[in-house]
């Protein structure tokens, strides 16, 4: 068996343009997977992102600002007739956030079915952990969606982990039982599952955090993580709520600054219940502050997990 590579999370990659309270769009880079990508590799976690991109100026850059802040793309592929996807970000006064995409032909979207598929996919097979989100499995077509199991199943019979994130988008889907068939097929092969209660709940499948925690198999040798927003997470069935509220000021990729504080504290050794105490320090700050990634400040808290 080859050596273990660290953490791959898999899945879409965009330009994201963002503002609020009058100020001019601003360009910076966004998509939850590698939200928590970045957030990683400020821990100093060793992280690859496996996606697909052009080969347009706009995918240069991203590429370059990835790997900046130390996330490896080596398993980035290349789309030449394809862009990446866009999406633009309007926030409200309380900080809340309506979004508007442009990603039908992402290069994402083909990520399994380029000559260099094969590569990416052997890649991310020897991962000690995968991580994807119900937005990665949304994006693909029928065919990736099962290459994507497939190398599930491959990361644990390597002896890696699979995590999961329940990160619903109903605009992404046909119908909320399309969304359902697949999320169950994900969970079936997750080790750690990370679903958010408002998306269990506008699902359908869900009328409080316990029975998504059910729903998600707790109980059943998985480690569900069912956040909650402002009022915390049940994780082993106890309520971690965070360690102090925060005036929010963005709310995008909270949940994505939860799963990278959570996940980086958990592969360090500590308990699920430290873990997220961890994960809400990190969402916490990520909130106070404009856009998906914040630039890092003197109260990020990447080494306090």
């Amino acid at each position: 068996m080859k050596a273990k590579t660290g953490i791959t999370v898999i899945g879409e990659a965009m330009l994201e343009l963002s503002h609020g309270d009058g100020e001019s769009w601003n360009l910076r880079y966004g998509g939850d997977v590698i939200n928590t990508a970045v957030h990683l590799a400020r821990f100093g976690d060793t992280v690859r992102l496996a996606s697909a991109l052009g080969t347009d100026p706009m995918s240069a850059q991203l590429i370059a600002q990835w790997q900046a802040e130390g996330v490896d793309t080596q398993l980035v592929l290349a789309a030449a007739d394809r862009l990446p996807g866009l999406y633009a970000i309007e926030t409200d006064a309380d900080g809340e956030r309506s979004f508007h995409y442009w990603r039908s032909e992402a290069a994402a979207r083909r990520m399994f079915a380029l000559p260099d598929s094969d590569v990416m996919v052997a890649g991310a097979a020897q991962s000690d952990l995968l991580y994807f989100s119900l937005i990665t499995l949304a994006i693909l077509p029928d065919d990736g969606r099962e290459a994507l199991l497939a190398l599930c199943e491959h990361v644990r019979v390597n002896g890696g982990r699979v995590a999961f994130d329940g990160n619903y988008r109903a605009r992404l889907w046909p119908d909320a039982a399309t969304a359902r068939h697949w999320r169950d097929r994900a969970i079936a092969l997750a080790d750690m599952g990370l679903p958010t209660l408002a998306d269990e709940v506008e699902m359908g499948e869900a009328d409080d955090a316990a029975d998504a925690a059910a729903r998600w198999g707790a109980g059943e040798g998985r480690e569900i993580i069912v956040k909650l927003g402002a009022d915390g997470c049940l994780v082993d069935g106890q309520l971690v709520a965070p360690p102090r509220q925060i005036d929010v000021i963005d709310s995008s990729g909270a949940g994505d600054a939860f799963n990278a504080g959570y996940l980086h504290a958990r592969l360090a050794g500590s308990s699920p219940v430290e873990a997220a105490v961890a994960g809400h320090r990190l969402a916490g700050w990520n909130i106070g502050r404009r856009g998906a990634i914040p630039a890092k400040d003197a109260d990020a808290p990447y080494g306090a997990c």
